[in-house]
Parts: C-alpha cells; sequence; structure tokens
C-alpha cells in the first residue's frame, strides 16, 4: 500500500493546466504543508505558521508548492 489513498487528478493554476515542471505529467496528489520558520520552531509555535498547497506528481514525485491567494 502506498502513501496516498486518493487517485491522482489534473491540477489547474491560473486557468491552466499544470504540467510538472520534471517529466511534464498532468495528474497529482494534493496535500496540506506548513511553512515553518526559525523563529516559529524556536518560541514551539509552529502550529500558527501558515501553510500552503503541495501538488505532487503522480510519475515522478516532484513537489510543487503554491502560498495561498496565489
Amino acid at each position: 500500500m502506498g502513501i496516498f489513498t486518493e487517485e491522482p487528478e489534473p491540477v489547474v493554476v491560473l486557468d491552466k493546466p499544470l504540467r510538472c515542471q520534471v517529466c511534464e505529467e498532468t495528474t497529482f496528489y494534493t496535500r496540506q504543508a506548513q511553512l515553518h520558520g526559525a523563529a516559529a520552531s524556536f518560541f514551539n509555535l509552529e502550529w500558527a505558521a501558515p501553510s500552503c498547497t503541495c501538488v505532487i506528481c503522480s510519475n515522478c514525485g516532484y513537489v510543487h508548492w503554491f502560498l495561498p491567494g496565489r
């Protein structure tokens, strides 16, 4: 069993279909990730750090990161 339980899907960014920057695949798995900084880690405030959306290429595994509101 792999780490992904859902099926990969196409992703649209700025009204254009996303293609993997490495292999040009068009289907991706989607995950949320928190952006931790040194200060947040030092003060144990990782829970307050902003999050971003990551899409992982279903072919090569390259991770594309997108900040919120972009």
